[in-house]
């Protein structure tokens, strides 16, 4: 094996995934200590998380960006990046499960799996990243593992490999049974879990331990048949075949390797390690990364050689008040050097690689170059932005690019004072590059500016930085709901735009076909259709045309969503037509159609969870039904109820003040875009009318 493949082998990229509060960022400085990189362990609650280094995440004790490190153990170097677990934050689990091999899955004992865990779960589905899963805060009173392992199985739709039992639970938590090895791992209390021992498993639970390392052999079967024959015709298997096997089983998506642990309490995380390097993949293990050939448009395989030319994907862009924009990149082929200059494939632009810095959180690392395979950052790039592709500028290839969700929620601010109005444009734009769920927009006929993002937490802690980072004042509205308009009958529309500028005249002229598409599709604009009234290089401009028009509606001024549009005629002039008239023929022919066609309002659809003790259910559920909540399902379990609904955004506003004071702040709640849902006539009627100026 060359050497360079050897490299790879001995490489992880993973990322640490779960809802809110399982203890992702805890996890990952333990992980940080015990591979060297931090001589101290950061706490969250005391707000000194190396990972956790905005303002805003240790005054909340909550992850809000994600921050990539690396480290190594078992001459293994390990990239990690800490993803948050709020819903608002969402596509900073997006975009890094874009560059990941691997993942770990952190479970809280006590809750099992919660929304945002099936949210992030369902992302890797998405993305066939194979997972470990370590059920953590074991310790805790009424930490229930059997139970994690239950939800995986029903809520996630997994098959988890347990690989340890616990010895003991809630405070007697003291050790696992390691079910590969058949061995005690018992933690030295005097060292609070920082060294540990190995034992004999007792008597008493060897039946329990023996049933429990058969269950592996039953949810490998399927990928590691070898293993399972010598298992039932009882020939020995060693502790290294079993682990090859599960490995296999691991990197097919066919089973999750199950751990168990208490990061707080520094218990079972050298294990998680072990697993880590054990069972997650190398660069080399994941399938060849594919690429569109820009000048061939046909799909390429990608060699992960450090020879190859240079191919990588940007998916994050921080801004940083010393050094400019920071640009995270993954090579997924060749070697990145500095002082080199890339192509940006997308835009056709040139970037000079000047710096590139391995990234410890916000510290960072100069460094000469980057082999394919890893994750660094390059400062000062004019032109990437969050899903563009760098390559070799003689081999042009595009990599998949990243897609995001839609803001669904959006606030009006206004600068205090006139020094606060010259700086606040540019600190959007920095932030908006920064995050491409957060959406800027200017009301032409108000006059404001409009933020969009994906919840209230999300809004509050970018008005949070403006004033922090930016050093800029403003004054915010109450939250608006980001409808949408769509279509609900086919429609046909013209526009003809004739008219002299400067002396030249123009004429463009367009017809379109506009008819409603599945929920969830988006606007769709195909041209090829009119390739016989409008020539090609007439027929993208219009498409453009239709597009911009298309960001304001003729109900009430909203994007319009989820409407296939045709462009299936026209006509043009030899002389007098140009880019430009077809773009606004195209314009006029959108907004001909799409007023034909009776549109409709939609509204952002929630996915709520409440969990609330048994006494409150009853004032739980009502509640959400006068807010026109649709009660999909109710779980009970010791004590309390968790009740799940879809619920309109429009009408949550506040709701957690309200639920704290229904139920004596005994009950918590999560939520996350559903879908877009049609809006009562009698709503729509208020929303109209609020928009147009009349209430």
């Amino acid at each position: 094996m060359a050497d360079w493949r050897n490299i790879l082998a001995s490489t992880r990229n993973i990322g640490f995934m779960a809802h809110i509060d399982a203890g992702k960022t805890t996890t990952t400085e333990r992980v940080l200590f015990y591979t060297g990189v931090e001589a101290q362990m950061g706490e969250v609650d005391e707000g000194t998380a190396t990972m956790d280094y905005m303002v805003q995440e240790q005054e909340r004790g909550i992850t809000i960006t994600s921050a990539a490190t690396t480290c190594f153990w078992r001459d293994h170097r390990i990239n990690i990046i800490d993803t948050p677990g709020h819903v608002d934050f969402t596509v900073e689990v997006e975009r890094s499960l874009r560059v990941l091999d691997g993942a770990v899955a952190l479970l809280d004992a006590v809750r099992g799996v919660e929304p945002q865990s099936e949210t992030v779960w369902r992302q890797a589905d998405k993305r066939k990243i194979p997972r470990v899963c370590f059920v953590n805060k074991m310790d805790r009173a009424g930490a229930n593992y059997a139970g994690a392992i239950a939800a995986m199985r029903e809520r996630l739709k997994a098959t988890p490999v347990v690989l340890q039992l616990p010895i003991g639970n809630e405070d007697s938590f003291a050790g696992v049974i390691d079910l590969v090895e058949m061995r005690q791992v018992v933690w030295d209390a005097d060292t609070l879990g920082a060294k540990y021992h190995h034992e004999p498993i007792p008597a008493d639970r060897e039946a329990e331990a023996v049933a429990a390392r058969e269950a592996i052999f039953d949810a490998i079967g399927d990928s590691a048949p070898e293993i399972v024959r010598k298992w039932v015709a009882g020939e020995p298997i060693g502790a290294g075949e079993l682990r090859a096997a599960i490995r296999d089983a691991c990197l097919s998506l066919k089973a999750v390797p199950v751990l168990c642990g208490a990061a707080f309490k520094n218990r079972g995380v050298q294990m998680l390690l072990d697993a880590i390097v054990d069972y997650l993949p190398s660069p080399l293990d994941v399938p060849p990364v594919q690429a569109i050939d820009a000048d061939t448009e046909k799909s390429v395989e990608l060699s992960p050689s450090p020879e190859a030319p240079v191919a990588a994907l940007a998916f994050k862009i921080m801004t940083d008040p010393q050094v400019g924009n920071l640009t995270f990149l993954r090579v997924y082929s060749g070697t990145l050097r500095a002082n080199t200059t890339l192509l940006n494939v997308g835009k056709g632009k040139k970037e000079k690689i000047g710096r590139i810095v391995r990234l410890h959180a916000n510290k960072r690392e100069d460094v000469e170059e980057c082999r394919s395979g890893n994750i660094v950052a390059a400062v000062g790039l004019k032109h990437t932005v969050t899903g563009d592709t760098l390559s070799d500028p003689d081999r042009r290839v595009l990599l998949e690019s990243i897609e995001f969700p839609a803001p669904v929620i959006a606030v009006a601010i206004e600068p205090k004072t006139q020094a606060d109005e010259e700086k606040l444009a540019g600190a959007l734009a920095k932030l908006a590059m920064e995050d491409p769920s957060f959406a800027v927009k200017s009301d032409a006929e108000s006059g404001q500016t409009l933020i969009a993002g994906m919840g209230e937490l999300h809004l509050e802690i970018i008005v949070d930085r403006l004033r922090r980072e930016f050093k800029v004042d403003v004054t915010v509205s109450r939250p608006e709901v980001a409808y949408r308009e769509t279509a609900t009958q086919r429609a046909d529309g013209e526009g003809r735009f004739q008219k002299e500028i400067g002396g030249r005249g123009q004429f463009g002229h367009v017809k379109v076909e506009l008819e409603p598409t599945v929920r969830g599709r988006g606007l769709v604009v195909e041209t090829r259709a009119a390739s016989a009234d409008v020539p090609k290089e007439y027929a993208a401009p219009a498409a453009e045309g239709i597009r911009e028009a298309a960001q304001s509606g003729t109900l009430a001024g909203f994007p319009v969503t989820d409407v296939f549009v045709k462009l299936v005629g026209g006509s043009y002039h030899a002389v007098d037509s140009s880019e430009l008239a077809f773009k606004v023929a195209g314009s006029l022919a959108f907004k001909d159609a799409f007023a034909k066609s009776r549109p409709s309002l939609l509204e952002p659809m929630m996915h709520a969870e409440v969990t609330t003790p048994d006494e409150f259910c009853g004032d739980v559920t009502g509640d959400l039904s006068a807010r026109r909540a649709k009660i999909s399902g109710m779980d009970p379990r010791a004590g309390i109820q968790i009740v799940a609904a879809d619920v309109p955004l429009s009408t949550m506003f506040g709701y957690a003040t309200d639920l704290r004071s229904r139920t004596q702040g005994r009950a918590t709640f999560s939520m996350r875009f559903g879908y877009l849902s049609p809006v009562p006539s009698h709503v729509a009627e208020e929303v109209v009318a609020k928009v147009q100026g009349r209430l």
